[in-house]
């Protein structure tokens, strides 16, 4: 006898998967084997011809291979499910075969969600295989759609425990059992079918679980547009349906990610974006479009996302929700650890009680707190992402008015000790298997949510401010005028009714946990980017000494230097984080002269720049340019500051810029730039266009040459920073890009980088600012078509 197909899960992230294979079966002599006939019924599946369903077997025959197969039953129960579904049916027996259905394969998918499941003896096949082998799956799915079916005009209908019932068999069946998921995905009309059963409670948690698998696996994503009464059916939804529903919208509003690497590479996203511009909008956007046009929505979800512990569903319904939760597998392991919380403050409040004489009370009455707080923690979950994507959308500047109006900032600002960065109590919660500082717990999920929803709200955009209470934004307002420069224009325009409220504002909150981190911890990375993100755009004075005076800086070099930090992306997210808090700010260079005040401590700072210019690249362009501004002013301070920085003086040399230079170009290629590194070939130009202002750039280029020759490999180098800057041609100038970006960051016109690049590129070989100029004849290697390697 073959051995039992492996079981798979289905559901999106879970990563379960095993191949689900039917093993060769013996031969043919005598009466049909088991393996015959699922062998037969497996091709039938697959080819849509011969054996398909149980309806095409006896029930004697069925019954007579059971007793030696051990199927449980299963082919007569579906013969018989066949017979009772009929159009003219009234379900009552149907709905009684499918609960004697529904409990064979529950168990099984259960005990395999939780890791329990033993091995079965070698003559079994699992129950929701052989339900899938000989039908049952298409027949629910027919008996589901059964209401879009009319009959002299009238519709036929199925009750909510019907339909109930048959998606908790089609859900198990998918976990437990590989394909089925993926086949019920290519049926688009019942994909859009199960959106409507979401109308009623009863079915609302087994239909969303199983159109989130569905939509986890979908080849092409699902247009939000095309279900029926969208707008009626979210608005009707309570705000417990609503986050749960974000699991969905999670899979439906977030680009397709194709998993393959080259796909992340600036040519490919090019090629892709022009693709789209002939296709129009994705899908994604269209969702999006559909959502936001949806009345009300972006205020429920701001109103979910700040809403206190407190303020959530009673005890009763959270309760009810959890028992549902069964069929809701992916969250068995959180239900789990709930209950197992829930138990241990149970006994401890039970031992409390019988010290003091005063009776018991039921958990299933008095909720623990610990229960309450995961229940909020995985839905802001939810609607955090939801929230994150859309800020980062096409209608990205609606989005933002719209959470600003909610005040969306001040709620989260007013969670943020008891809730989003609370403590963890003793028995902090966990999923089964996972440790309090695994990536996968909801309380650090939130957390890194939290941070990448400040990232996207502030970078590039005036409601930043949002983030200060209005005590700091008079502060903000103090640094300028006692600096003489005029107040930033957003801080004049920000509505103080939308600020934070409390003693401090988010951003400052932000910072104190930010400078408490242990040094291993995983969000630094999210928490430094959360910051820069405020100070990006143009250079604002105010802002930086607002961080600086909060000992932001000293707490960055800290971690850089004096903790060695050994994270590469940490290293990255705090480099960028100083170059923009340094940025031709006089005061920050001398706070860093004044922390690294030795040799030794300068030479682990600059082993930790020269140890990944990918890494560190940006602040050595805002050194760069901080330098050739200060050179320019006529000031005692600067001045001081030019004498003293061993930062300053150490890139003002010029081997130390060619070097830089020579290493920024050479560990970069067109085919390999993605938007992490692009950023080395924008830094080497502004290296370049910093040298033609000074009427340099041709000795640049020769000493390029010489360390060219020096390495043996004439041409390699200027050969390949050729290739880079037609590309940036390409990148840049096309009429869908952003160049504001480059202006903010550097302070240098958009057209002085379009000349520089256009100067280099000139394929005049008596030009002695053209690249060509410096590559000699032999080794000349500009007019490959990049694009096609």
């Amino acid at each position: 006898m073959a051995a039992a197909p492996a079981a798979a899960g289905s559901g999106a992230g879970r990563g379960r998967r095993a191949a689900a294979t039917v093993a060769a079966w013996g031969g043919w002599g005598g009466r049909p084997r088991p393996g015959n006939i699922l062998l037969q019924l497996r091709q039938g599946q697959l080819t849509g011809r011969g054996l398909v369903r149980a309806v095409q077997f006896t029930e004697t025959f069925l019954t007579e291979r059971d007793k030696q197969s051990k199927w449980s039953g299963i082919p007569q129960l579906l013969l018989k499910l066949y017979a009772t579904s009929h159009l003219h049916s009234d379900f009552v027996e149907c709905q009684n075969i499918l609960k004697e259905i529904s409990p064979l394969l529950s168990m099984e998918a259960m005990a395999f969600v939780t890791e329990e499941r033993k091995l079965t003896q070698e003559t079994t096949y699992p129950n929701t295989y052989i339900f899938d082998l000989f039908g049952g799956v298409d027949l629910l799915v027919e008996i589901l759609m059964r209401p879009t079916i009319s009959i002299r005009g009238q519709k036929l209908k199925i009750s909510d425990e019907m339909s109930k019932d048959c998606l908790s068999i089609l859900y198990n069946t998918c976990v437990c059992t590989e394909g089925v998921t993926k086949r019920l995905a290519e049926k688009n009309d019942f994909v859009i079918f199960l959106f409507t059963l979401m109308t009623s409670k009863k079915t609302f948690l087994q239909t969303a679980t199983l159109i989130e698998d569905i939509l986890g696996v979908k080849k092409e994503m699902i247009r939000l547009d095309e279900v029926p009464n969208l707008s009626s059916l979210v608005s009707n939804f309570d705000q417990q349906q609503l986050a749960n529903f974000c699991r969905i919208l999670a899979v439906t509003i977030s680009e397709m990610d194709t998993g393959n690497d080259d796909k992340h590479t600036l040519l490919a996203k090019n090629a892709q974006q022009k693709k789209s511009l002939s296709l129009g909008p994705s899908a994604a956007e269209i969702n999006q479009a559909a959502l936001l046009s949806i009345p009300g929505f972006v205020e429920r979800l701001c109103k979910l996302a700040t809403r206190k512990v407190s303020e959530s569903t009673g005890t009763a319904s959270f309760l009810q929700e959890l028992e549902e939760w069964y069929t809701w597998l992916d969250n068995a392991l959180v239900l789990d650890a709930l209950m197992r919380v829930a138990n241990e403050e149970s006994e401890h409040n039970q031992g409390a009680s019988e010290e003091n004489g005063l009776p018991h009370t039921s958990t299933r009455t008095q909720l623990p707190q610990s229960m309450k707080i995961m229940h909020e923690i995985m839905y802001k979950l939810e609607v955090l992402y939801v929230l994150c994507v859309l800020l980062m959308g096409r209608q990205r500047n609606q989005v933002h008015r719209m959470i600003a109006e909610f005040k969306l900032i001040p709620g989260l600002n007013n969670l943020f000790d008891k809730l989003i960065w609370r403590k963890h109590s003793a028995s902090a919660l966990v999923l089964h298997g996972h440790n309090q500082n695994c990536d996968c717990s909801p309380d650090i999920t939130l957390k890194i949510q939290f941070l990448r929803l400040l990232q996207s709200f502030s970078d590039h955009h005036e409601n930043k401010y949002l983030l200060l209470n209005n005590q700091e934004l008079n502060e903000l307002s103090a640094i300028s005028l006692k600096a003489n420069i005029p107040e930033v224009e957003a801080v004049l325009n920000t509505d103080r009714s939308l600020v934070c409220d409390g003693k401090r504002g988010l951003l400052t909150r932000l910072l104190q946990v930010m400078k408490k981190e242990p040094a291993e911890s995983s969000f630094r990375f999210w928490q430094a980017r959360a910051v820069e993100s405020f100070l990006r755009g143009t250079t604002s004075y105010a802002d930086q000494m607002f961080l600086l005076k909060r000992g932001l800086l000293e707490h960055i070099l800290y971690c850089i230097v004096d903790s060695e930090c050994k994270s590469r992306d940490v290293l990255q997210s705090y480099f960028d984080l100083l170059g923009e808090l340094m940025k031709f700010n006089v005061d920050a260079f001398k706070r860093f002269n004044k922390y690294i005040n030795t040799d030794a401590k300068f030479q682990v700072f600059l082993k930790q720049i020269n140890s990944s210019l990918v890494d560190s690249n940006m602040l050595v362009r805002c050194v760069t340019l901080s330098l050739d501004r200060f050179e320019n002013q006529v000031d005692m301070k600067v001045a001081e500051v030019l004498s003293e920085c061993r930062l300053l003086a150490y890139i003002s040399q010029v081997p130390t810029q060619m070097s830089f230079l020579f290493r920024l170009i050479n560990i970069i290629h067109v085919q390999t730039l993605t938007q992490e590194n692009v950023s080395c070939l924008n830094t080497s130009l502004v290296i370049l266009m910093l040298a033609r202002r000074k009427e340099r750039l041709p000795l640049y280029l020769r000493l390029l040459q010489r360390m060219e020759h020096s390495k043996k490999y004439p041409g390699f180098l200027l050969n390949n920073f050729h290739n880079l800057l037609r590309f940036w041609q390409q990148h840049y100038l096309h009429k869908d890009k952003d160049s504001t970006c480059l202006e903010n960051s550097s302070c240098i016109s958009f057209s002085y980088w379009k000349e520089t690049v256009s100067i280099l590129l000139n394929p005049d070989r008596q030009s002695p600012s053209a690249l060509v100029s410096y590559i000699e004849e032999p080794y000349m290697d500009i007019d490959r078509d990049f694009t096609e390697e």
